[in-house]
């Protein structure tokens, strides 16, 4: 089952998920009933560039959205799609093309996720300001212009999660937290 709502603003995505989408209840692979179609490694990643987001399970692949509308997914091991108005700017290198969402004038780029040849630190912060413009963008094309306790449009799903709770107590998330189960830690 998807969390991402079926919008119109999402149907391209949808429709291309849905399609190399393959179900898997059980075993290394399973994402939500889905097999993962994303590296693990990367959907950390996701996770590490968008604190305190949700990430919705879309038949196997990672999602972020804001307001229903999906913002960036992480693809394999080497895509980042965002959705955005222009494209990147320099110095992000671009990642592999994925037809039709990354087509002229469609609204998805796609940028590497790891930019090896930045510092780890210019790397995770020039990709974090990226999500987070795509994160605003995909919020401007929806009609509901509330907005959650951080001023951030509000979430298609899950509201806070582990790591926001944490940061709303002005706690640093534990690194040690299991995210393949929501982020949630041992409780105290």
């Amino acid at each position: 089952m998807t969390l991402l709502p079926d919008l119109p603003q999402n149907a391209a995505l949808l429709t291309l998920l849905r399609e190399q989408g393959v179900v898997q209840e059980r075993g290394a692979y399973a994402y939500d009933g889905w097999e993962l179609h994303t590296h693990p490694d990367l959907v950390e990643r996701l996770e590490d560039l968008a604190p305190g987001w949700p990430v919705l399970a879309t038949y196997g692949m990672p999602v972020l959205a804001a307001k229903g509308i999906a913002a960036a997914v992480a693809w394999g091991t080497e895509v980042l799609l965002l959705r955005l108005p222009e494209r990147p700017a320099e110095p992000l290198k671009p990642g592999a093309p994925r037809p039709p969402l990354t087509g002229p004038d469609e609204g998805w780029y796609s940028v590497c996720p790891w930019q090896s040849e930045l510092p780890s630190s210019e790397s995770q912060r020039l990709l974090s300001l990226q999500i987070q413009h795509a994160l605003t963008y995909a919020a401007s094309l929806s009609d509901d212009h509330s907005t959650d306790w951080r001023g951030h449009p509000v979430q298609a799903a899950g509201g806070r999660t582990g790591n926001a709770k944490a940061k709303a107590k002005g706690r640093r998330p534990s690194r040690k937290q299991n995210r393949r189960h929501g982020g949630h830690g041992r409780q105290r």
